[in-house]
């Protein structure tokens, strides 16, 4: 069996961590670490995982993660910086789903979150962990940076048409709504059930920090110069994430669903809807899947539709996903599962 801790395991990801990996075949949850309930056994705070798991969370100042193979952390923005050079240098794997090392350039990573880096060091040594692209590189990775909800539905949408040339790269447009849970588990008024009921509405118009690393990724897919346009919105409903993505064509000649059946055709997550249905929240809700739709509305646009769950493809499964790939398990291992519904 392979040993795993996750540092920060009471968020909605690190939970998420924990269901998703209590499944998984060939992997036995060691450590678990929060400093704000240590001692407190999980399933105590989450009554879900009755039966499922004994043990109790501990502080992470008192935890070395020495009977760990690997570990993940599900800890907010600005926190993995500080431990994970030191469990790098001990020869720990370490996935990590915060921001920390997702950004190349540590600069424009500190204009976003406010806070001088720690660890330049080892912003380039982090493998972006978006398997759909960077597989190879994840598979020999030591540290691997967990992409971000919004920027995993936008840079799975555009990948294709960016990657055949076949939009301007330099006005991309991406419309997406995201379920309250990606705001996570802290206490905020915006989240309560009152306020975020019945209504829907954006947010961070002006810049909203996944912006960087959404052009980061896109840039990657094309030699063109990208920009993009992105407006959040949170939507009234738990969990996921819902893109709608807009671009000028450049070649209007092509069947673009042939062109992202064949780019996809060998990606376990990724569900191609062909025109049969739209891609919907519900869909995916709870799995590792990704569903995606592309359609040519009278004009020179193209519009492509992308639904995940932000907590699973956008966050912990997607970190599973990448962790079979560096530990040579197979890559849908633990990840094979439908959606509930309704």
């Amino acid at each position: 069996m392979i040993n795993v801790g996750i540092v920060g395991a009471t968020g909605y990801a690190g939970v998420e961590l924990i269901r998703l990996l209590l499944g998984h075949p060939a992997v036995a949850i060691t450590r678990l670490t929060s400093r704000a309930e240590a001692g407190v056994r999980v399933d105590r705070l989450f009554p879900h995982l009755k039966g499922f798991i004994d043990l109790s969370f501990e502080d992470p100042a008192e935890v070395d993660f020495e009977d760990c193979d690997l570990v993940f952390f599900a800890t907010p923005h600005a926190v993995a910086m500080n431990s994970v050079p030191a469990l790098v240098t001990r020869g720990k794997r370490v996935i990590d789903l915060s921001a920390d090392f997702r950004l190349t350039d540590t600069r424009v990573w500190e204009s976003w979150y406010g806070v001088n880096h720690v660890a330049p060091e080892l912003v380039t040594a982090a493998v972006y962990g978006l398997p759909e692209v960077n597989r190879e590189a994840i598979r020999q990775a030591q540290l691997v940076a967990c992409p971000g909800c919004y920027p995993t539905a936008v840079q799975l949408g555009f990948l294709p048409l960016l990657e055949a040339g076949l939009i301007d790269a330099g006005s991309l447009i991406a419309s997406c709504a995201s379920g309250t849970s990606g705001a996570g588990r802290s206490a905020k008024v915006n989240l309560l059930l009152t306020e975020s009921a019945e209504t829907m509405k954006s947010y961070g118009v002006s810049g909203h920090r996944h912006l960087p690393e959404m052009e980061q990724g896109l840039a990657r897919m094309t030699d063109d110069p990208v920009a993009l346009t992105f407006v959040p919105h949170l939507a009234p409903m738990v969990r996921g994430i819902h893109a709608t993505l807009i671009a000028t064509l450049t070649d209007q000649s092509t069947n673009l669903r042939a062109v992202f059946k064949d780019r996809y055709a060998d990606e376990p997550f990724i569900t191609l809807t062909e025109g049969d249905y739209e891609p919907e929240t519900r869909h995916v809700k709870g799995t590792n899947r990704c569903e995606i739709d592309v359609t040519r509305p009278p004009g020179d646009k193209v519009v492509v539709t992308v639904a995940i769950d932000n907590l699973v493809k956008g966050a912990a499964g997607q970190a599973i996903q990448a962790m079979n790939l560096m530990l040579s398990l197979d890559e849908c291992t633990g990840l094979n599962m439908p959606s509930s519904h309704p």
